[in-house]
């Protein structure tokens, strides 16, 4: 029998979790109804952020909750998937930055001295 790496969320899931640490379940639930309540930002756009952070920390839970969310709060398809490639582009233009530490190792390495 196969097990999948990701369980399905379900009811029993919830329910063991908030058994087992309810205080921070219901602080978690307050800040995140603070955070994705309309104010500056729209609820629609903290959304298609939401789904963009859920593709650079890769949790599915995570994409799959936020994507529908999104979706009711009207957001196009269309634009879920250009936050999707907003988040592409700054989890690869990281590694870009980043590679700033490798060429000052390489180079101290080529260069002890200086």
């Amino acid at each position: 029998m196969t097990h999948p790496l990701y369980p399905e969320s379900t009811a029993e899931l919830a329910r063991k979790r908030r058994e087992l640490a309810p205080e921070p379940l219901q602080a978690f639930k307050t800040f995140s109804a603070a955070v994705f309540a309309e104010g500056a930002l729209a609820a629609q756009t903290k959304q298609l952020i939401a789904v963009a952070v859920a593709h650079v920390t890769q949790c599915p839970y995570c994409i799959k909750g936020h994507t529908a969310e999104a979706l009711k709060q009207g957001a196009s398809e269309q634009q879920i998937m250009e936050a999707i490639w907003v988040a592409a582009e700054m989890r690869a233009g990281g590694a870009y930055a980043h590679a700033a530490l490798a060429l000052d190792v390489m180079h101290h390495h080529a260069h002890p001295e200086g």
